[in-house]
């Protein structure tokens, strides 16, 4: 897969994770895990740039003695997750193109 469509594939698919709710890295790294083999070193990577684009907040509390970070999805977060979906659908309509033929039938 191209790189620069993997890594917007895989922003929004961080994004979906706290979509409903604020998480946590391996939380996040869980709840994917069904559709996306997610590293932690590529997980923090993500959430950085996430962080400063502006799509995710950053929050800690104290869990056991130590600090964890949380992510909260922002409203251009959300926005990124409806602008994927939109681009998803042209997307489809080219590979179906392709794996259909040339279109000429």
């Amino acid at each position: 897969m191209d790189a620069q469509l993997k890594k917007g594939v895989l922003d929004v698919c961080v994004l979906a994770a706290i979509k409903n709710e604020d998480s946590y890295g391996y939380k996040i790294i869980k709840d994917v895990r069904p559709v996306l083999n997610l590293s932690e070193s590529t997980l923090y990577t993500i959430l950085k740039r996430l962080e400063d684009a502006k799509m995710i907040t950053v929050w800690t509390k104290e869990f056991e003695g130590r600090l964890r970070k949380y992510y909260h999805i922002t409203d251009k977060g959300l926005k990124r997750i409806e602008e994927f979906k939109s681009e998803w659908k042209e997307l489809m309509s080219i590979y179906l193109y392709i794996v259909e033929g040339d279109g000429h039938e």
